[in-house]
């Protein structure tokens, strides 16, 4: 019965989706008041409507994994008995037909949080980007009833489920999907913000300061999102990296990189009233990327650990959504873009033309991670050729764009709107050249045979640390006269957003070059008993045991760690067997510290001929994660602002 009325409750939000979809608009572009009026406030009842029946529907699904209700397929397919209870949850979103249901409870959310919210915007504006959310809305629960059912019944019912697959089965992916989504979702409010203001053509100051909240909402997400993905993939898979250049990893870094561009490009606007069709072809091509990552994922178009089954009726469709919010937006931004053009002449040693120059960079970030996704589709297409594009070809294409990039970090900050440079930007800019110098000359005495490359890399970490570290001091002066706590309020959010922000990129590169540049790796064939010799430490092999989970067995290898003769740590990495899913993962041991993560592999083997064993010493590798972790919360702060209200009323259309 909780299926049934689950799955009817999914037909009431498709039909409240259309009307919100349909209604306002009607009534903020041909309505007379006072019904105009009323058609307009009707997105809030509508949108509520939408949302709660999907919640209610999305509550249903999740007890149906919770009881075990094998009588649902999607049950079936993905879960079983002897799972426990938080595998059983995630199991819900762990599958197709559950993720695109937990799209949808996020789109609905974001729809709410407008509507109910407290923000203060023109009624007009209002009701037209809910009614592109109703659009979007609409979209995907046709996709979800049509094509994608996930309260799809079995009878007789199976006794028993096939189990969720054995490595999706861990906390960090059961939190990484929805996170993920936070931020695909999310950017689809600044696609109605933009789509909202290419009806109306307008667009000034105040729609940019309404925006940029939920813009910098789903990229701090998107920023967590993408960081659980990789540190999943870092200590589940067993293959002691971070980073492979997946098609599904590049399709969630797309959208990351747009939505960053976004970010500061709606700053300029909100600033200075420039960029404003720029902003608004950014925030289309954001959420299209986001529909990009979806229709990957869902069609079977590329190959990835990430991916769903294929299924040619779901890729057609997530196509045809695509079409359409590419389609659509596009032809009205060729349409109203002409009017958005700002008149105002960018200085070129000024705040926006540092921000024209991120975006820039950005972009074309962007579009090398696009070349390299679908470049090898696209020559199977043509000549039927295979090819794999990796890591040589980001090496030598991406990292030397967002090298720059981190160069403009340093200077845009130090830039004033309109027209000059801050008193402080000469010393803040020496002491960065001084820092970078000597961060490539501390790695070139203590490491031989360092590459141009990672030298330069080390110094770009020393010239942006540096030069926050300098801001910051610069307009605090915590050592000078006066009120310093005075001082600290006068700095508003964003500006102590943006220096945590770039600061959680130091912290990431930091990271990134430690592990990259100083890893030590053993790859031995080993009996119990064997000592191993990791980075001056030594580790003995001194069993393997059989051990038993809750839904699995294990092989355990028990692994003791040692350091000037004293045993610091024991590591059981292992092979797990899950008797449901017939299937065998490796689970590596990770022993985790600032100063770098000690990670050891068992491979295969028998007591008799030895087991293979892969060890790893992988300097300050937390920091990548630490990073993120700091640029996130840097958004988030940018968020926490005082705005002026704007008063809520009709607009002429």
């Amino acid at each position: 019965m909780i299926a049934e009325l689950s799955h009817f409750a999914l037909f009431v939000a498709l039909i409240a989706s259309c009307c919100q979809a349909i209604l306002p608009l009607y009534g903020s572009l041909a309505a007379r008041p006072p019904r105009a009026a009323w058609l307009m406030a009707s997105a809030d009842m509508f949108t509520v409507i939408a949302g709660v029946t999907v919640l209610f529907a999305f509550s249903g699904l999740v007890w149906s994994f919770i009881s075990s209700d094998f009588s649902v397929a999607l049950v079936t397919n993905h879960s079983h008995s002897a799972k426990p209870l938080i595998y059983k949850i995630s199991g819900t979103w762990g599958n197709h037909e559950g993720s695109l249901l937990l799209w949808i409870v996020i789109l609905v959310l974001f729809s709410m949080g407008l509507s109910l919210g407290r923000q203060q915007m023109h009624a007009v504006l209002k009701s037209r980007v809910l009614a592109v959310q109703g659009i979007v809305t609409t979209a995907f629960l046709a996709f979800s009833l049509f094509t994608s059912n996930p309260f799809t019944r079995l009878d007789p019912a199976p006794v028993d489920g096939r189990g969720l697959n054995p490595i999706l089965q861990d906390i960090g992916l059961a939190m990484h999907p929805p996170m993920l989504y936070l931020g695909y979702v999310g950017l689809s409010m600044a696609f109605a913000f933009a789509v909202a203001a290419l009806i109306n053509g307008r667009v000034d100051k105040d729609w940019a300061r309404v925006m940029r909240p939920w813009v910098s909402a789903a990229w701090c997400a998107l920023t967590l999102g993408i960081a659980l993905g990789s540190w999943w993939a870092y200590y589940e898979l067993g293959w002691g990296g971070w980073w492979f250049w997946d098609p599904v990893e590049n399709a969630s870094l797309m959208p990351w990189l747009a939505a960053t561009a976004l970010l500061h490009s709606s700053l300029v606007v909100e600033k200075t009233g420039q960029l404003k069709s720029w902003t608004i072809l950014l925030a289309i091509l954001a959420f299209s990327l986001s529909l990009v990552g979806t229709f990957i994922v869902r069609s079977g178009l590329l190959t990835s650990v990430h991916s769903f089954a294929s299924d040619p009726a779901r890729g057609v469709f997530v196509l045809g959504i695509l079409l359409v919010a590419i389609g659509i937006p596009l032809a009205l931004f060729a349409w109203r873009g002409p009017q958005l053009v700002s008149p105002t002449q960018t200085q070129l040693i000024s705040r926006e033309a540092g921000l024209i120059a991120n975006n820039f960079l950005l972009t074309a970030a962007t579009l090398i991670v696009l070349i390299g996704t679908f470049y090898p589709l696209a020559l199977e297409v043509a000549t039927g050729a295979r090819i794999t594009v990796g890591p040589p070809y980001f090496d030598a294409t991406f990292t030397p764009v967002m090298s720059v990039l981190v160069i403009c970090m340093a200077i845009g900050p130090l830039l004033v709107w309109r027209s000059g440079i801050m008193p402080s930007a000469r010393t803040t800019l020496t002491a960065a050249c001084i820092g970078a110098s000597l961060a490539s000359l501390a790695a070139l005495s203590l490491v031989n045979g360092l590459s141009a490359a990672a030298v330069a890399g080390l110094g770009l970490a020393g010239w942006l640390g540096i030069s926050v570290i300098g801001d910051l001091l610069f307009r605090i002066k915590p050592f000078g006269p006066g009120a310093r706590l005075q001082r600290l309020k006068l700095i508003s959010g964003p500006v102590w957003g943006m220096w945590v922000a770039h600061f959680g990129m130091v912290i990431f590169l930091i990271g990134a070059l430690g592990e990259g540049l100083f890893q030590t790796e053993v790859i031995t064939r080993a009996k119990p008993g064997e000592t191993i010799m990791l980075a001056g430490q030594e580790a003995k092999f001194t069993d393997v045991e059989a051990r038993q989970g809750p839904n699995y067995q294990t092989e355990t290898a028990v692994i003791d760690l040692f350091e000037n003769g004293r045993q610091i740590t024991t590591l059981y990495p292992e092979k797990r067997f899950y008797p449901a899913a017939r299937q065998t993962t490796t689970e590596a041991a990770i022993r985790t510290r600032l100063s770098g993560d000690h990670y050891i592999v068992l491979g295969d083997g028998d007591a008799e001929k030895g087991y293979t064993l892969r060890l790893y010493h992988k300097p300050l590798v937390s920091f990548i994660w630490l990073g993120t972790i700091f640029m996130a919360f840097g958004g988030g702060i940018a968020i926490l602002r005082r705005r002026p209200a704007i008063k809520t009323t009709v607009e002429p259309t």
